[in-house]
Protein backbone atom coordinates (compact mmCIF):
# COMPACT_ATOMS: atom_id res chain seq x y z
CA UNK A 1 0.00 0.00 0.00
CA UNK A 2 1.27 3.48 -0.91
CA UNK A 3 2.92 5.26 2.05
CA UNK A 4 0.78 8.32 1.31
CA UNK A 5 -2.30 6.33 2.28
CA UNK A 6 -0.96 5.16 5.61
CA UNK A 7 0.32 8.65 6.48
CA UNK A 8 -3.02 10.42 6.12
CA UNK A 9 -4.02 12.84 8.87
CA UNK A 10 -7.64 13.01 9.93
CA UNK A 11 -7.30 15.51 12.78
CA UNK A 12 -7.34 18.66 10.65
CA UNK A 13 -10.52 20.71 11.27
CA UNK A 14 -11.47 20.48 7.58
CA UNK A 15 -11.42 16.67 7.74
CA UNK A 16 -14.17 16.53 10.40
CA UNK A 17 -16.95 15.25 8.07
CA UNK A 18 -14.73 12.37 6.95
CA UNK A 19 -12.94 11.65 10.24
CA UNK A 20 -15.56 9.04 11.31
CA UNK A 21 -14.12 6.80 8.58
CA UNK A 22 -10.53 7.15 9.81
CA UNK A 23 -10.36 4.11 12.07
CA UNK A 24 -12.02 1.81 9.54
CA UNK A 25 -9.78 3.13 6.75
CA UNK A 26 -6.64 2.48 8.79
CA UNK A 27 -7.79 -1.02 9.75
CA UNK A 28 -8.73 -1.90 6.19
CA UNK A 29 -5.43 -0.70 4.77
CA UNK A 30 -3.47 -2.56 7.43
CA UNK A 31 -5.36 -5.75 6.58
CA UNK A 32 -4.29 -5.46 2.95
CA UNK A 33 -7.50 -4.23 1.33
CA UNK A 34 -7.26 -2.20 -1.83
CA UNK A 35 -8.91 1.23 -1.79
CA UNK A 36 -11.77 -0.13 -3.91
CA UNK A 37 -12.34 -3.06 -1.54
CA UNK A 38 -12.14 -0.77 1.46
CA UNK A 39 -14.70 1.68 0.04
CA UNK A 40 -17.12 -1.12 -0.83
CA UNK A 41 -16.80 -2.40 2.73
CA UNK A 42 -17.51 1.06 4.14
CA UNK A 43 -20.42 1.67 1.78
CA UNK A 44 -22.43 -1.40 2.69
CA UNK A 45 -25.71 -1.88 0.82
CA UNK A 46 -27.35 -0.22 -0.97
CA UNK A 47 -24.29 1.67 -2.20
CA UNK A 48 -24.32 4.70 -4.51
CA UNK A 49 -21.73 3.04 -6.75
CA UNK A 50 -19.58 -0.07 -6.66
CA UNK A 51 -15.87 0.69 -6.51
CA UNK A 52 -13.66 -1.31 -8.86
CA UNK A 53 -9.94 -1.30 -9.71
CA UNK A 54 -9.01 1.43 -12.19
CA UNK A 55 -7.86 -1.29 -14.62
CA UNK A 56 -11.52 -2.12 -15.26
CA UNK A 57 -12.06 1.19 -17.07
CA UNK A 58 -11.99 0.22 -20.77
CA UNK A 59 -9.37 1.95 -22.87
CA UNK A 60 -10.84 4.94 -24.64
CA UNK A 61 -14.00 5.16 -22.50
CA UNK A 62 -14.61 8.35 -20.56
CA UNK A 63 -14.42 7.88 -16.80
CA UNK A 64 -17.71 9.67 -16.07
CA UNK A 65 -19.54 7.84 -18.86
CA UNK A 66 -18.35 4.50 -17.47
CA UNK A 67 -19.65 5.36 -13.99
CA UNK A 68 -23.02 6.43 -15.40
CA UNK A 69 -23.42 3.30 -17.51
CA UNK A 70 -22.03 0.69 -15.13
CA UNK A 71 -22.64 2.27 -11.70
CA UNK A 72 -19.01 1.37 -11.03
CA UNK A 73 -16.31 3.82 -10.01
CA UNK A 74 -12.75 3.03 -11.19
CA UNK A 75 -10.44 3.49 -8.21
CA UNK A 76 -6.67 3.65 -7.78
CA UNK A 77 -4.77 2.96 -4.57
CA UNK A 78 -3.95 6.55 -3.70
CA UNK A 79 -5.30 9.34 -1.44
CA UNK A 80 -6.97 11.16 -4.34
CA UNK A 81 -9.27 8.24 -5.14
CA UNK A 82 -9.80 7.37 -1.48
CA UNK A 83 -11.11 10.88 -0.81
CA UNK A 84 -13.23 10.68 -3.95
CA UNK A 85 -14.80 7.49 -2.64
CA UNK A 86 -15.40 8.92 0.82
CA UNK A 87 -17.16 11.90 -0.79
CA UNK A 88 -19.39 9.43 -2.67
CA UNK A 89 -20.30 7.92 0.72
CA UNK A 90 -20.92 11.28 2.42
CA UNK A 91 -22.72 12.98 -0.51
CA UNK A 92 -24.17 10.17 -2.67
CA UNK A 93 -26.99 12.24 -4.20
CA UNK A 94 -24.75 15.17 -5.10
CA UNK A 95 -22.02 12.97 -6.57
CA UNK A 96 -24.62 11.05 -8.58
CA UNK A 97 -26.14 14.29 -9.87
CA UNK A 98 -22.73 15.61 -10.95
CA UNK A 99 -22.07 12.31 -12.72
CA UNK A 100 -25.41 12.46 -14.56
CA UNK A 101 -24.63 15.97 -15.77
CA UNK A 102 -21.10 15.01 -16.83
CA UNK A 103 -22.26 11.90 -18.68
CA UNK A 104 -25.10 13.80 -20.34
CA UNK A 105 -22.70 16.42 -21.65
CA UNK A 106 -20.32 13.72 -22.91
CA UNK A 107 -23.23 12.10 -24.78
CA UNK A 108 -24.27 15.46 -26.23
CA UNK A 109 -20.89 16.84 -27.23
CA UNK A 110 -18.40 14.01 -26.98
CA UNK A 111 -15.15 14.15 -25.04
CA UNK A 112 -13.13 16.41 -27.35
CA UNK A 113 -9.84 18.17 -26.69
CA UNK A 114 -11.51 20.58 -24.24
CA UNK A 115 -14.17 19.93 -21.64
CA UNK A 116 -16.35 22.91 -22.49
CA UNK A 117 -17.90 25.33 -19.96
CA UNK A 118 -20.30 22.89 -18.29
CA UNK A 119 -17.91 19.98 -17.88
CA UNK A 120 -15.20 22.40 -16.76
CA UNK A 121 -17.53 23.79 -14.06
CA UNK A 122 -18.60 20.29 -12.99
CA UNK A 123 -15.00 19.15 -12.69
CA UNK A 124 -14.10 22.24 -10.69
CA UNK A 125 -16.93 21.48 -8.24
CA UNK A 126 -16.02 17.79 -8.01
CA UNK A 127 -12.30 18.39 -7.51
CA UNK A 128 -12.13 21.66 -5.59
CA UNK A 129 -15.61 22.53 -4.35
CA UNK A 130 -16.67 23.47 -0.84
CA UNK A 131 -20.10 23.91 0.75
CA UNK A 132 -21.11 26.61 3.18
CA UNK A 133 -24.00 27.21 5.56
CA UNK A 134 -23.57 30.71 6.99
CA UNK A 135 -25.40 33.89 8.07
CA UNK A 136 -26.19 36.30 5.20
CA UNK A 137 -23.53 38.80 6.31
CA UNK A 138 -20.78 36.20 5.86
CA UNK A 139 -22.09 35.25 2.45
CA UNK A 140 -22.12 38.87 1.31
CA UNK A 141 -18.55 39.45 2.50
CA UNK A 142 -17.42 36.26 0.78
CA UNK A 143 -19.08 37.20 -2.50
CA UNK A 144 -17.51 40.66 -2.32
CA UNK A 145 -14.10 39.18 -1.42
CA UNK A 146 -14.04 41.58 1.47
CA UNK A 147 -11.53 39.55 3.45
CA UNK A 148 -11.18 42.04 6.31
CA UNK A 149 -14.91 41.98 6.93
CA UNK A 150 -15.24 38.24 6.33
CA UNK A 151 -12.45 37.08 8.60
CA UNK A 152 -11.86 39.92 11.05
CA UNK A 153 -14.90 42.18 11.48
CA UNK A 154 -17.37 39.28 11.32
CA UNK A 155 -15.10 36.72 12.94
CA UNK A 156 -17.61 35.90 15.67
CA UNK A 157 -20.24 34.91 13.09
CA UNK A 158 -18.14 31.95 12.00
CA UNK A 159 -19.39 30.16 15.10
CA UNK A 160 -22.77 30.06 13.30
CA UNK A 161 -21.28 28.82 10.03
CA UNK A 162 -20.51 25.36 8.71
CA UNK A 163 -17.98 24.80 5.95
CA UNK A 164 -17.56 21.35 4.40
CA UNK A 165 -14.94 20.42 1.84
CA UNK A 166 -16.48 18.53 -1.08
CA UNK A 167 -13.69 18.37 -3.64
CA UNK A 168 -11.48 15.34 -3.27
CA UNK A 169 -8.44 17.02 -4.86
CA UNK A 170 -8.90 19.83 -2.33
CA UNK A 171 -8.95 17.31 0.53
CA UNK A 172 -5.80 15.72 -0.83
CA UNK A 173 -3.96 19.05 -1.20
CA UNK A 174 -4.80 19.98 2.38
CA UNK A 175 -2.96 16.95 3.70
CA UNK A 176 -0.01 19.33 3.32
CA UNK A 177 -1.58 22.70 4.16
CA UNK A 178 -0.35 25.81 2.38
CA UNK A 179 -1.65 29.32 2.83
CA UNK A 180 -2.50 29.74 -0.84
CA UNK A 181 -4.82 26.71 -1.11
CA UNK A 182 -8.18 28.05 -2.21
CA UNK A 183 -11.56 26.31 -2.40
CA UNK A 184 -14.43 27.17 -4.73
CA UNK A 185 -17.53 27.62 -2.56
CA UNK A 186 -20.73 26.77 -4.40
CA UNK A 187 -23.43 29.47 -4.33
CA UNK A 188 -26.81 27.67 -4.37
CA UNK A 189 -29.52 28.98 -6.66
CA UNK A 190 -31.97 29.22 -3.82
CA UNK A 191 -31.57 29.54 -0.09
CA UNK A 192 -31.08 26.21 1.65
CA UNK A 193 -32.43 25.70 5.13
CA UNK A 194 -29.83 26.43 7.83
CA UNK A 195 -28.36 23.71 10.05
CA UNK A 196 -29.13 20.85 7.68
CA UNK A 197 -27.77 17.47 8.65
CA UNK A 198 -25.23 16.15 6.15
CA UNK A 199 -27.71 13.73 4.53
CA UNK A 200 -30.34 16.45 4.18
CA UNK A 201 -27.76 18.88 2.84
CA UNK A 202 -26.76 16.28 0.25
CA UNK A 203 -30.34 15.87 -0.99
CA UNK A 204 -31.00 19.61 -1.10
CA UNK A 205 -27.75 20.30 -2.90
CA UNK A 206 -28.37 17.61 -5.53
CA UNK A 207 -31.79 19.14 -6.24
CA UNK A 208 -30.21 22.58 -6.61
CA UNK A 209 -27.71 21.59 -9.29
CA UNK A 210 -28.68 22.39 -12.87
CA UNK A 211 -26.64 22.44 -16.06
CA UNK A 212 -27.39 26.03 -17.03
CA UNK A 213 -26.56 27.44 -13.63
CA UNK A 214 -23.38 25.42 -13.17
CA UNK A 215 -22.07 26.48 -16.57
CA UNK A 216 -21.88 30.01 -15.12
CA UNK A 217 -19.35 28.72 -12.54
CA UNK A 218 -21.31 29.99 -9.52
CA UNK A 219 -18.39 29.76 -7.11
CA UNK A 220 -16.76 32.07 -4.58
CA UNK A 221 -13.01 31.61 -3.99
CA UNK A 222 -12.13 31.03 -0.35
CA UNK A 223 -8.56 30.68 1.01
CA UNK A 224 -9.17 27.75 3.34
CA UNK A 225 -6.54 28.55 5.96
CA UNK A 226 -8.18 31.92 6.56
CA UNK A 227 -11.21 30.27 8.19
CA UNK A 228 -11.26 31.12 11.91
CA UNK A 229 -10.40 28.12 14.06
CA UNK A 230 -8.89 26.18 11.16
CA UNK A 231 -5.33 27.52 11.30
CA UNK A 232 -3.60 28.89 14.39
CA UNK A 233 -1.56 31.65 12.60
CA UNK A 234 -4.76 33.38 11.42
CA UNK A 235 -5.48 34.42 15.01
CA UNK A 236 -3.07 37.25 14.26
CA UNK A 237 -4.98 39.54 11.90
CA UNK A 238 -1.79 40.37 9.98
CA UNK A 239 -2.22 36.89 8.47
CA UNK A 240 -4.78 38.44 6.11
CA UNK A 241 -2.45 41.18 4.85
CA UNK A 242 -0.98 38.87 2.23
CA UNK A 243 -2.52 40.24 -0.98
CA UNK A 244 -1.09 37.37 -3.00
CA UNK A 245 -3.56 35.09 -1.20
CA UNK A 246 -6.31 37.43 0.00
CA UNK A 247 -6.72 39.22 -3.29
CA UNK A 248 -9.12 42.14 -3.73
CA UNK A 249 -11.90 41.69 -6.30
CA UNK A 250 -11.17 42.70 -9.87
CA UNK A 251 -12.24 46.24 -10.75
CA UNK A 252 -15.83 46.32 -11.95
CA UNK A 253 -16.57 42.84 -10.64
CA UNK A 254 -20.27 42.25 -10.16
CA UNK A 255 -21.53 40.34 -7.15
CA UNK A 256 -24.50 38.08 -7.66
CA UNK A 257 -27.05 38.47 -4.88
CA UNK A 258 -27.88 35.44 -2.80
CA UNK A 259 -30.38 35.34 0.02
CA UNK A 260 -29.03 32.73 2.40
Amino acid sequence: MAPALTALRWDWPWMAPYAPYAQAVAAGLQSGLSVAQLLNQLAGKPAPVHFVPASQLPAGQAYEAFIAEQRQCPTRDNPHDLFNGLTWLAFPHTKARLNVLQAGEITRAGVGDRRGPLRDALTLFDENGALLQAPPALWRALQERNWQRLFVDLRGLWAQARLVLFGHALQEKLQQPRKAITAHVYRPQRALAPDLALAQWDEALAADLSAGYLAEKPYCPLPILGVPGWHLPNENVSFYDDVHVFRPPATGRKSRALDN
